[in-house]
């Protein structure tokens, strides 16, 4: 048996990588289609300050990107180096999307960027749009890609398990690509990036105007920000609505658990705004709730019932067991390749095959698994309530305070006051850090709800590590940590650096006074 305290610090090393990294990912998605946006009225209007505001924007998106790229290429190596098995068992349809994704949308994007910074006196207006354009596409497509092989991991369809390779076979290349859980997740983290991207446009902006400098140039940009930001809030909300409904499709254990819902209540469930959660006693000692919105958003209709804990457990418990049957099978099948019975076993419970592999945690053989063990394995199927409740509503509750902002910072902008509530300019500047808060908050409730799996009701995660001494995953961690943070350091040193030289700092002498002042 894998020891637990391996699987934990692999889980971790990967969490810390891929929360780092997502630090950077955000404001790329969002920025990028800001630059496309300025640019288009430059070219549409002939106005230098729009060609401005695209290169100092640009800049600054340029930093973000560099550096971005550079957490995320060693995310992928861990694949290989920490998670062996995984990569193993499904490599040949989780590394599709990857490569899809390096050949098709990371060179895109990586060869548009150069063109975008170098090509301003090479190319003409028309031309250089259609250069940001492509960078942005790209970007995106780099996204959708990812997105679509993360989403396979939380719903695997277009896959079938191979006895005689013990590894996951794609089937249908298109049912992973268009697996709806892929797509939810897709609209919706892209959206959640443009929120981010237009929140610090109009945090940045809302400083200027705050301090009186560069006021036009920092009028436009408030201007466009709370206009794509309101559009965007918007779209993350109705989106994330629909990844609510995937969720309750395919993730009823993670629905769950974002719902504190211990019973399966009568259709349609209320949504539990608060509740005072008693794990130990699995139920909820108090709850405020808004009746009916959780059915209609989980199962789109006021008749079907979401299943609570309780209910799950039972069914789950039943699939532990029938699993006992399949992995028993299989492993028949490894010593006897020509045993018809046992094939046939294994055809029939192939489905649960998942299920009795949670018990390898506590047993190598599972035919021996004592009642306790199986319970031990029921629980492990869900994910802890308090953290995942409390987690989702912080998320949801930080996207309509900036819903609320945005909408504000366009109804000023609409009258032409936004220097005149300065008020709004120092919410602006505080809510900054919100849609990264938000962000990780949701990356945060998609994987740890997920467990205890890798791969949802397939490869559960402690078989799913590299053979690793615990020894030199501490250091690996701490080198991650410690290096990922110096190019954080190194992010905030140059993103501030620059927003404070302002416009001044493209060299144009249109705003080289206001910029002194800085």
């Amino acid at each position: 048996m894998i020891p637990e305290s391996l699987v934990d610090l692999s889980r971790l090393q990967f969490a810390a990588t891929a929360m780092y990294h997502f630090l950077f990912v955000p404001l790329t998605l969002g920025m990028v289609w800001l630059l496309v946006i300025m640019e288009s009225v430059y070219v549409m209007t002939g106005k230098v300050v729009w060609k401005d505001m695209t290169r100092f924007w640009g800049k600054l998106f340029g930093i973000n990107f560099a550096l971005g790229v550079t957490t995320g290429i060693t995310l992928e190596f861990q694949f290989g180096t920490n998670w062996a098995y995984y990569s193993h068992y499904v490599g040949d349809i989780f590394g599709a999307p990857l490569a899809i994704e390096g050949l098709m949308a990371f060179f895109l994007e990586s060869t548009f960027i150069g063109l975008f910074f170098f090509g301003w006196d090479r190319l003409s207006k028309t031309q250089h749009l259609m250069v940001t354009a492509l960078m942005a596409i790209g970007t995106n497509l780099s996204a959708l890609w990812i997105l679509i092989a993360n989403g396979w991991m939380q719903n695997p369809v277009g896959a079938a398990f191979n006895w005689q390779t013990m590894r996951m076979e794609m089937v249908d290349f298109w049912a992973v690509v268009f697996n709806p859980d892929a797509q939810a997740k897709f609209v919706h983290t892209v959206s959640a990036g443009y929120v981010t991207g237009a929140m610090f446009v109009l945090s940045v902006s809302s400083w200027y105007l705050l301090k009186g400098r560069d006021v036009e140039f920092a009028k436009r940009s408030f201007r466009v920000a709370a206009a794509f930001g309101l559009a965007s809030a918007c779209s993350v909300i109705v989106l994330g609505d629909e990844s609510g409904y995937t969720v309750g499709e395919a993730q009823q254990t993670k629905m769950a658990a974002l719902e504190a819902m211990w019973h399966t209540e009568p259709a349609p469930a209320g949504l539990k705004l608060i509740a005072g959660i008693d794990e130990a006693g699995q139920r909820n000692r108090w709850e405020l709730e808004v009746p009916w919105v959780m059915g209609l958003i989980g199962t789109r209709s006021v008749s079907r019932t979401i299943p609570g804990i309780h209910d799950i457990k039972v069914r789950n418990r039943e699939r532990i067991v029938n699993g006992i049957t399949a992995v028993t099978a299989l492993e028949t099948l490894r010593r006897h390749r020509d045993d018809g019975a046992a094939l046939q076993t294994l055809q029939r419970t192939q489905g649960d095959l998942g299920f009795g592999l949670l018990l390898k945690k506590y047993t190598t053989d599972v035919r021996q698994a004592t009642p306790e063990m199986i319970e031990r394995a029921v629980n492990d199927t869900v994910p802890r309530v308090t953290p995942m409740f409390w987690s989702f509503r912080a998320m949801v509750g930080l996207g309509f305070a900036m819903l609320a902002l945005f909408a504000l910072a366009f109804w000023s902008t609409l009258k032409a006051q936004c220097t005149a509530r300065p008020w709004l300019l120092r919410w602006a500047l505080l809510m900054l850090p919100a849609p990264w808060i938000a962000s990780e908050l949701g990356w945060f409730v998609a994987e740890y709800g997920r467990q205890p799996w890798t791969i949802y009701g397939v490869l559960p995660t402690h078989l799913s590590v590299s053979t690793l001494s615990v020894e030199s995953l501490y250091g690996s961690l701490a080198g991650f940590v410690g290096f990922y943070t110096v190019l954080l350091v190194v992010e905030v040193y140059l993103m501030q650096k620059f927003a404070r030289q302002g416009p001044g700092s493209l060299g144009t002498g249109r705003y080289a006074l206001e910029a002194a002042h800085a």
